[in-house]
């Protein structure tokens, strides 16, 4: 997975975040959604991110992976 700099990170629209509001789980490419899906899942079984939070960054990732 190709990494991102604060820079590139902070240049990105709220359209390429999972959780847009929060700047969480950037999406640019194919790696970074799948990516996010992981953590995501990771996140949810801990209990720091809600059951919608992690259709919300599902169904986001989906749509990037289905491209």
């Amino acid at each position: 997975m190709p990494t991102l700099s604060e820079k590139q990170r902070d240049r990105l629209p709220d359209s390429k975040f999972g959780l847009p509001d929060e700047h969480k789980y950037p999406m640019p490419d194919k790696s970074h959604a799948r990516n996010a899906k992981a953590r995501a899942s990771q996140q949810e079984e801990r209990g720091n991110l809600t059951r919608s939070e992690k259709e919300k960054i599902d169904r986001k990732a989906d749509r990037i992976l289905d491209k």
